[in-house]
């Protein structure tokens, strides 16, 4: 990845991390942007083209589910443009950085779709808890280790809940 560089400001940021440290912070907060963006969009998908006997309460918690998702995503990209980073915010970036995958053309059952996302909100957990130890022991940034702990609680949260229809 290119990596967008810091924004050019007048003077630098000083909050006590690194420009160096700073960079890579940003690294870790638009590949996790990107990984939001591709759940959003298959939560989406899902919302939209779920049928079946409980079109209506499926319909309606894919909606919660991805609204949730669209919240995290603007934090993650405000979180970036705090330490100073541009957030990536193109689909070819997105798909490009993205730890997910896509699966174009698939239209599983409703059990299906709950089981496709509740596995990525356990991968983005499982990489959360990966890149929150990098923010703090490499980067010494215990701000973006704090917020990573709570997207990370988030997905434990929404991964239950579409536990709970399986």
């Amino acid at each position: 990845m290119t990596l967008r560089t810091l924004e050019k400001t007048k003077g630098d940021l000083n909050i006590g991390i690194s420009q160096q440290n700073r960079e890579g912070v940003v690294k870790i907060l638009n590949t996790l942007l990107a990984d939001e963006y591709i759940l959003y969009t298959k939560t989406r998908n899902y919302h939209w083209n779920v049928i079946g006997s409980h079109f209506n309460d499926r319909h309606k918690f894919f909606q919660e589910q991805y609204e949730k998702l669209d919240e995290l995503i603007d934090e993650i990209a405000e979180r970036t443009r705090t330490l100073g980073g541009m957030s990536i915010a193109t689909l070819t970036e997105f798909v490009k950085e993205s730890r997910l995958k896509e699966s174009p053309g698939e239209y599983p059952g409703d059990l299906k779709m709950i089981s496709k996302l509740l596995s990525d909100h356990e991968q983005i957990i499982r990489c959360l808890r990966s890149d929150l130890e990098i923010c703090d022991t490499k980067y010494h940034d215990i701000g973006t280790n704090d917020f990573l702990t709570g997207l990370m609680e988030i997905h434990e949260k929404m991964a239950w809940m579409l536990r709970a229809h399986l």
